[in-house]
């Protein structure tokens, strides 16, 4: 049975990009007589509000989407985050960074690595600065109460797994892939997996959300496909089983920048008070 999901973050309200990834992820859960889940990815606590959550169910239900219940809220699911965690960490495949982005960016910049690389979230490429600290340095500053993110040593887990890793596309990708694709984790560098305040980031949770939910499908946008690669990495690192994927073009404006949640005349609420209703929004989609 196919199962797809939406998972949206409440860090604001809907637009029009994001009807096109719900329509897609429940049109082909229909399609295949399967189900469709509703997912709420807020661990990021200073960004995300209950108002933009409700805004969220309300959207959706206007679109004529329907979710299985209950929802899964990942800030109710951080013991689930923590155990993958200490699964790494028993394995020795995890080490503290006490970097911060400014120090990070100019050793980036000292090294020459192009700004292209990274983790698809926003994080720049890690250029591996903390990688070799002494443990006594490494213990030392964590008793000493510093700030650090805990970074997956990639070079490790894929000695680890040194075998070819592989997953099924779908959708095209966005230079055309489709069938069985060979996943690359390198490039995205030692992504953080979690923090000192929080035991979990986006790559660590969406992986051990979609196995827990039994995901088969998952349907993102194209700008997501470089990251198939890490998570592929760590269903492997994990044993986690490996859902199918099918990246889509992004909506974008008229300049041809993805649309933001700050613009409210195209988030769905907008659009919904100028008198668009779920019909002309999907043949506006083209879907």
């Amino acid at each position: 049975m196919i199962v797809t999901r939406f998972a949206p973050s409440p860090t604001g309200f809907l637009h029009l990009g994001h009807a096109y990834a719900a329509f897609r992820a429940y049109d082909a859960a229909r399609a295949g007589g399967g189900r469709f889940l509703l997912r709420i990815e807020d661990i990021d606590s200073t960004r995300c509000h209950p108002e933009f959550e409700r805004a969220i169910l309300e959207d959706l239900r206007w679109l004529g989407i329907a979710w299985e219940e209950p929802v899964r809220r990942q800030s109710d699911h951080f013991a689930d985050y923590a155990a993958a965690l200490t699964k790494l960490e028993a394995a020795g495949l995890i080490y503290p960074c006490f970097c911060t982005r400014k120090e990070i960016a100019a050793e980036i910049a000292r090294a020459g690595i192009a700004p292209s690389a990274g983790d698809n979230r926003g994080e720049d490429a890690y250029p591996g600065t903390c990688r070799a600290l002494p443990d006594a340095m490494r213990a030392r500053r964590m008793a000493e109460g510093a700030a650090y993110a805990l970074r997956l040593d990639v070079a490790k887990a894929r000695a680890r797994h040194p075998g070819i890793l592989q997953f099924v596309e779908h959708g095209g990708g966005p230079n055309g892939e489709i069938g069985t694709q060979t996943a690359r984790p390198e490039p995205s560098g030692d992504i953080v997996l979690a923090r000192k305040e929080l035991p979990t980031s986006y790559h660590l949770a969406v992986v051990v959300d979609d196995a827990l939910q039994g995901v088969t499908l998952v349907t993102r946008g194209h700008d997501l496909f470089p990251a198939t690669g890490i998570q592929r990495l760590l269903q492997a690192l994990l044993g986690l089983p490996v859902p199918d994927y099918a990246h889509h073009p992004l909506v974008l404006d008229e300049r041809g920048r993805k649309f933001s949640k700050r613009d409210r005349g195209v988030t769905l609420a907008g659009l919904r008070e100028a008198g668009e209703t779920p019909e002309t929004l999907r043949a506006r989609l083209g879907i």
